[in-house]
């Protein structure tokens, strides 16, 4: 049955439902089941996406569908595509023809391969202000979903807002829109909306965008960055026609998972599990999750509509979702320790129908936790800042269960054979058994059969690795007050020199690493080589590029300047290195300032951080900075406005520039003189893979008030990343910021065990330095060994 009949169907029962003509059928209720969605902010930011650019990223999402079978159910356009930011467009304009040559014509095409259909940003008016502006509006918005079955707008205030004189034709607007698309939703975004409030779907909840470290950022101290996300509470009532704006995987991207099963089966809003951004930015083998979560909520979104407060000893905000038969729970940590939670088996979480449950832990691993009657209590342990989701059920799972360790579904879909990663610990081992073993023709254990778990018998299985014996997480020590040290300022150096003022998304593409995915691939250039991206000069690699039209520029988005009491310009040449030379270049004198031409100026250049040496060079649009030893690190008190490419010379060869960095953000040291200090040392006996150490500052410290490094042998070590994000040389909009709790995140490897680890904190406002730090130790990912499980189907003849 094709979409258009469907439509058809879908407007007849409506009107018969909702006949009378006073009462208007917003596109949903809150019993219509949920409806999955990407949206395409910060994929673009408001210049708009094009043709090409969207049909890349829809490749992608196909990907995933024949990959894993997630499916998608609406793609949608943010700003720029039609309207954008304080303007009112339209499909026939020549701006909109640059974007979109053929129309919506090749991207409605794609879409209806996929099964998805459309959305789009927008503001309310647009009417202009004659009858026939008014009409070609309306006409515009209307075949959107006449022709191209568009079922959300979301309108934004940004736009522009909605004239009070012009609400008729917003409401015949709408009222024309939905007789093509009954099912149109309409997302509220800070309209203010008079009569013509009725016709919208949803409102935007507590007004809150979810741009990790730029609109959403940690209040407190945590092991990563999405603590705030995660501790978003209830809407009111548990109301599911609202808007959370979704997950943002764009930026800190790290535990993206528990931010989207809270969305997707605590919340459960009428667009869940709904994502935005840049999800291409994750790791490779991140996406079997992604599509894990999506499909495992299709299975249930037509139960997912009724949702329960459980209560308080359940843990913040913990809710069941389902039927009398079968419940979602969703729980949730906020502390820094692992919490137990007891769930009780029956009425208190929903269950009224049967006696014996069949009960499954989906995260943060799968487990087969077994089955329980009616009455019985199961304690469920929650790791420290995570989420949780169980599945109690009357009914058998239909899923492959696997009894006797943690697990991972990798693919599940029909056609092919399913893939499971088994988890254990290294030099661990488990007793495995397959649940309806008789499913399966073929049972394979890391490529080699097992005839024992195919007949349902129970299976010793031994993780590679060498045995942990300590907590992966875990406290490590609460620093204590000391005297500033003397080396305060290299300590401050090894941090700003292992961070970055890279764009948020260029740091989860460091964080993510290469891809062996095309689609996967493309849509990463689609976006990072984008003109708008390129241009903005927001990734230092564009002053190693060898091309003088792009560079590296400190930005601030609205008159705010990001830079730290000034900034300063660091180069890290990676090693130290006999160097000749180094040519800095700018493109024109404009571009030089506040540096004047052939004016002297200084760079300070050390191996070690802590030996410096002062050299002069002249300013110009090519700088030559004689050099003539061996040298790591320079630093520039003052330094060119917009520089676009960086030579660095040995023996009068140019140097390959693989390993160069650059920041130009963090604040000269004179501006960063400690006046108090905290310290603690201890060595580590064993380091999981994926350790790192979390320095958690507790406490008010002002804007960038506080700064954490360690000593490791008396070797200087940097943290690379922090809660709140350092600052950035962003791309949307500026980094937020904060005046208490950072915690600063050190990667720990083997190399570091039985060294000495000493570590700083050094505070710099002297009005706020009431702190409590305190180190721990966690990994991510969690240090499993994986054995791969592949099962093949029987085939019914």
């Amino acid at each position: 049955m094709n979409r258009f009949i469907i439509t058809l169907l879908l407007a007849g029962f409506i009107t018969a439902i909702y006949g009378q003509e006073n009462i208007v059928f917003p596109g949903a209720d809150e019993k219509t089941p949920s409806r999955a969605q990407y949206f395409s902010w910060i994929n673009n930011t408001n210049e708009g996406t094009t043709a090409e650019h969207t049909l890349i990223n829809l490749n992608f999402f196909g990907w995933l569908n024949r990959e894993y079978g997630m499916q998608l159910d609406i793609y949608a356009f943010d700003a720029g595509a039609i309207d954008g930011k304080r303007f009112y467009g339209s499909i026939y304009s020549d701006r909109f023809k640059k974007q979109f040559p053929d129309g919506f014509d090749p991207v409605y095409k794609r879409t209806r391969e996929l099964g998805i259909r459309l959305g789009v940003w927008g503001g309310p008016d647009g009417f202009g202000n004659t009858r026939e502006e008014a009409e070609a509006r309306i006409d515009q918005m209307v075949k959107l979903c006449r022709d191209y079955e568009f079922t959300l707008f979301k309108f934004d205030a940004v736009c522009g807002p909605l004239r009070p004189e012009k609400e008729d034709y917003f409401i015949e607007m709408m009222t024309r829109a939905r007789s093509y698309s009954p099912d149109l939703i309409l997302l509220n975004h800070r309209l203010g909306l008079d009569r013509a409030k009725p016709y919208a779907t949803t409102f935007l909840w507590g007004g809150a965008e979810t741009y990790i470290d730029v609109f959403m950022n940690n209040r407190v101290t945590a092991p990563h960055h999405r603590a705030e996300a995660i501790s978003r509470g209830l809407v009111p009532g548990l109301m599911r026609l609202t808007e959370d704006h979704g997950v943002c995987i764009s930026s800190c991207i790290d535990y993206w998972d528990d931010d989207l099963i809270l969305q997707s089966f605590n919340r459960s809003l009428i667009l869940s599990p709904q994502i935005y951004g840049n999800p291409w930015l994750m790791k490779d083998e991140e996406y079997s999750k992604l599509a894990g979560i999506y499909n495992l909520h299709r299975k249930y979104r037509d139960i997912l509509i009724n949702g329960t407060v459980l209560p308080e000893n359940y843990g913040p905000f913990a809710v069941s979702r389902g039927d009398s038969k079968t419940r979602l729970i969703t729980l949730r940590n906020l502390t820094w320790e692992d919490k137990t939670y007891n769930i009780n088996i029956g009425e208190e979480i929903g269950l009224k129908d049967g006696y014996q449950y069949y009960v499954r832990q989906f995260h943060p691993t799968e487990k087969v936790m077994g089955i329980y009657r009616k009455g019985e209590s199961l304690p469920v342990t929650v790791p420290a800042f995570r989420s949780y989701l169980l599945i109690v059920s009357a009914e058998k799972f239909d899923e492959p269960g696997l009894i006797g360790a943690n697990y991972q579904t990798i693919k599940n879909i029909e056609g092919v054979d399913t893939e499971i990663d088994i988890f254990g610990l290294p030099e661990t081992i488990a007793h495995i058994q397959l649940e309806e073993a008789g499913d399966y023709s073929l049972v394979l254990l890391n490529g080699e059969r097992s005839s024992a778990l195919q007949r349902g018998r129970v299976t010793m299985v031994k993780f590679p690795g060498k045995k942990l014996n300590l907590p992966i997480h875990r406290k490590i020590i609460d620093l204590t007050v000391t005297n500033v040290p003397e080396d305060a300022e290299t300590l401050y150096e090894a941090t700003v020199f292992a961070a970055d003022n890279n764009a948020l998304e260029v740091r989860s593409l460091n964080r993510s690493g290469n891809t062996n995915i095309s689609e996967v691939k493309a849509a990463r250039d689609a976006f990072f080589n984008q003109e708008t991206f390129i241009k903005r000069g927001i990734w230092d690699k564009n002053l190693f590029d060898g091309d003088i039209s792009t560079g590296f520029f400190p930005s601030g988005k609205y008159k705010r300047d990001q830079k730290i009491e000034g900034g300063c310009f660091r180069l890290d040449l990676g090693e130290t290195v006999m160097v000749d030379k180094i040519i800095l270049r700018t493109p024109d004198e404009y571009s030089l300032q506040p540096l004047l031409k052939d004016e002297g100026n200084y760079v300070e250049i050390s191996e070690d951080l802590i030996n410096w040496k002062q050299l002069t060079y002249l300013a110009g649009e090519e700088m030559v900075i004689e050099i003539g030893r061996p040298v790591r690190y320079l630093r520039f008190r003052e330094y060119a406005n917009r520089l676009t490419e960086i030579e660095v010379y040995k023996d009068g060869r140019k140097l390959d520039p693989a390993l160069f960095r650059a920041s130009n953000l963090f604040a000269y040291p004179v501006h960063k003189k400690a006046v108090k200090a905290w310290t603690g040392s201890f060595t580590l006996e064993e380091i999981a893979d994926g350790s790192y150490l979390s320095v958690a500052v507790n406490g008010t410290h002002g804007i960038e008030g506080v700064y954490a490094a360690l000593r490791i042998n008396g070797e200087y070590v940097g943290a690379p990343d922090r809660a709140l994000s350092y600052p950035s040389n962003t791309w949307e909009y500026n980094n937020a910021r904060a005046t208490s709790n950072y915690t600063y995140y050190f990667p720990m490897t083997a190399s570091f065990v039985g060294k000495k680890i000493e570590v700083f904190v050094l505070a710099y406002n002297e009005k706020m330095v009431d702190l409590s730090p305190m180190v721990w130790i966690s990994a991510n990912p969690f240090p499993y060994e994986k054995i791969r499980l592949t099962l093949t189907k029987k085939v019914n003849k």
